[in-house]
């Protein structure tokens, strides 16, 4: 099974596994509660956003 976008290719934007799921969670976590603050659905689950919004580079980690 393929999975998309590819795992490694966030990694590559990321830096590491660890990072990449504290980085997906904490987004997520943001995303939820602004939906339900604003009290409405959205169209993909939060988690699916927060890996897409990395993919993209609209949300990018600082590397040390």
């Amino acid at each position: 099974m393929m999975l998309y976008p590819p795992m490694a290719d966030l990694i590559d934007k990321v830096g590491s596994r660890y990072m990449l799921v504290n980085v997906v969670a904490s987004r997520a976590r943001e995303l939820a509660a602004k939906a339900e603050e604003e009290d409405i659905t959205p169209e993909k689950k939060p988690v699916s956003e927060a890996i897409d919004e990395i993919y993209t580079g609209k949300l990018t980690v600082e590397k040390d």
